[in-house]
C-alpha cells in the first residue's frame, strides 16, 4: 500500500504533528509512506526511518500544479491531510486517491470527525481525531524529532567549549515575532539573574531577538543568537536542566528535547498552542483559563510576577 501523509506548516504545527506522522508510520508498518511539506521543514523529517520526504513550495499556481500532478503520478492509496486547510483541500480533491482522512466533515475527506473543528482544543487532539477516524490508535503526546549522532556531537562540542555541563544550565527565550512584542514577558532579566545563582543562562534566539539577547546577556548569561538550527535546539534541550520561554517556536522546538519547558502566556490562548506534553508547565497571566477559547479573554503577560515563575519552577522541583 502508498500512503501519502501532508503536513505544510507552521513551525509550532509542524512539530506537534510529529507524534502523529509517528503513530500512522507506525500503523503502516509494511507500507510505502510519504511525506509531502514545504522546504523549511523536510529536514525535520530526514531522520525519520523508512519516511520518504518531499517538499513543494506553497506559493503560486505552477507549484501548485507541479504538486498535484506528483500526487497523482504515485498513485496513492490512502491520504492524511493533517493540514487539511483551503490549499491542501484542493489537492487532496484532485488527489485521486480513494481514501481521505482529513479535518473537515465533508468532501474531499470521507474518513473524518463527526463533528466541525472550531479550535475548541489543542490542534494535537484533533490530529488524534482524524487518525482515529481512519482506525488508527491515538498517538500519546510526545513530540518526535530524532536528532542525528552528528548534531549531538556538535552540541557536545558546543557545550565543552563553554564549559557546561548536563543539567547545569536553562534555556530561556525571551523573545518573540516583531509583530508579536505582547507576547514578551518583560522579567527575563530578573528571572537569570536569580537563576545564575545556581545555574549557567544560555539566550536563545533567532535574527528578531538580537537586540534584546544581547542587552540581557550584558546583565548574565551566554547569548546563543543564532547559534543553533532546529535539531541543534533539541539536541542542545536534551543537556539542559529546563527551559523557560514566551509562547514561540522555541517552546516548541524544547518540548521535543523530553525537559520541562515552562511557557508564558498573556494574550494567547494556553489550551489550544501550548507545547506538546507540557500543559503542566504552563504558566498564564490570566488567573483562570478558559475551557474553550471562546470565552477566553486575552490578558496583559506582564502580569505573570516573578515570584509566579519561581513558585512554578519551585513546584516542579526545578529549584
Amino acid at each position: 500500500m502508498k500512503v501519502l501523509i501532508i503536513k505544510l506548516g507552521a513551525l509550532g504545527d509542524v512539530i506537534i504533528s510529529t507524534a502523529i506522522v509517528k503513530q500512522i508510520m507506525e500503523h503502516h508498518t509494511n507500507d510505502d509512506v510519504c511525506l509531502l511539506t514545504t522546504p523549511p521543514f523536510s529536514e525535520l523529517f530526514l531522520n525519520f526511518k523508512n519516511l520518504h520526504v518531499f517538499a513543494f513550495e506553497r506559493e503560486g499556481i505552477c507549484n501548485k500544479i507541479k504538486t498535484i500532478l506528483w500526487i497523482r503520478k504515485y498513485k496513492f492509496d490512502r491520504l492524511y491531510d493533517l493540514q487539511s486547510n483551503d490549499r491542501t483541500g484542493f489537492f487532496s480533491a484532485l488527489s485521486g486517491i480513494p481514501y481521505r482522512a482529513g479535518n473537515h466533515p465533508r468532501y474531499p475527506y470521507n474518513k473524518h470527525p463527526n463533528s466541525s473543528y472550531t479550535g475548541e482544543c489543542h490542534s494535537f487532539e484533533r490530529l488524534n481525531q482524524i487518525i482515529e477516524s481512519a482506525g488508527i490508535q491515538p498517538a500519546k503526546a510526545l513530540p518526535y524529532l530524532p536528532v542525528p549522532d552528528e548534531v549531538t556531537n556538535n552540541i557536545r562540542r558546543w557545550l565543552q567549549k563553554h564549559g557546561l555541563k548536563k543539567d547545569k544550565f536553562v534555556l530561556l527565550h525571551a523573545g518573540s515575532s516583531p509583530k508579536h512584542l505582547n507576547k514578551r514577558w518583560p522579567h527575563f532579566e530578573e528571572l537569570a539573574l536569580r537563576l545564575s545563582k545556581t545555574l549557567d543562562v544560555i539566550w536563545l534566539g533567532g535574527k528578531d531577538d538580537v537586540a534584546l539577547n544581547k542587552r540581557l546577556s550584558k546583565s548574565v548569561g551566554i547569548n546563543s543568537t543564532n547559534a543553533f538550527n532546529i535539531l541543534d535546539l533539541v539536541a542542545l534541550g536534551k543537556n539542559a536542566k529546563f527551559a523557560i520561554t514566551n509562547d514561540s517556536a522555541p517552546m516548541h522546538i524544547l518540548s521535543c528535547s523530553q525537559i520541562p519547558v515552562l511557557g508564558l502566556f498573556g494574550p494567547t490562548y494556553p489550551r489550544r498552542t501550548h507545547a506538546l506534553g507540557q500543559f503542566h508547565n504552563v504558566i498564564s497571566a490570566n488567573k483562570d483559563i478558559a475551557e474553550n477559547d471562546r470565552t477566553f479573554v486575552p490578558a496583559d503577560i506582564s502580569k505573570i510576577s516573578l515570584d509566579m515563575v519561581l513558585h512554578k519552577l519551585a513546584e516542579q522541583k526545578l529549584i
